[in-house]
């Protein structure tokens, strides 16, 4: 199982290839979530970067504690007969593809809300300039 956060992030933003995620990209990810969030794209905080990061790594929003425990086999996380160690089966890599095109859709769907929200963020900030 391939464990690389890297490795399965985001495909595609506004339909372009990702590539290597960068500083650059996640501190432009992080102020459009603070525009979203009613700040000005200066005032970026700790946690816009953070899901900034997570959003552009496909990272979820999985605690560490458990995210550390789901990556040990399962002969460590609870051994029921201590002193058995038992045999390893051959892994067969399984290919699971509609899974894979779900998580294509769930993708565009979540970049098309984001885009929205900043849309609509930069014009009701508009709006507020002209009153």
């Amino acid at each position: 199982m391939n464990n690389n956060p890297l490795d399965e992030g985001r495909i595609s933003e506004d339909g372009r290839p990702v590539g290597t995620v960068t500083v650059d990209m996640v501190l432009a990810r992080a102020r459009e979530l603070a525009i979203i969030n009613g700040r000005s794209p200066h005032k970026v905080l700790d946690t816009d970067l953070e899901q900034a990061r997570r959003e552009l790594t496909g990272e979820g929003d999985e605690d560490p504690e458990e995210a550390t425990i789901e990556s040990l086999p399962e002969s460590e996380r609870w051994d029921p007969v201590p002193g058995s160690s038992g045999q390893q089966a051959p892994t067969v890599p399984l290919v699971d593809e509609p899974a894979e095109n779900e998580k294509l859709v769930q993708e565009g769907v979540d970049e098309a809300e984001h885009d929205q929200m900043l849309q609509g963020s930069e014009e009701a900030a508009k709006r507020d300039e002209g009153s």
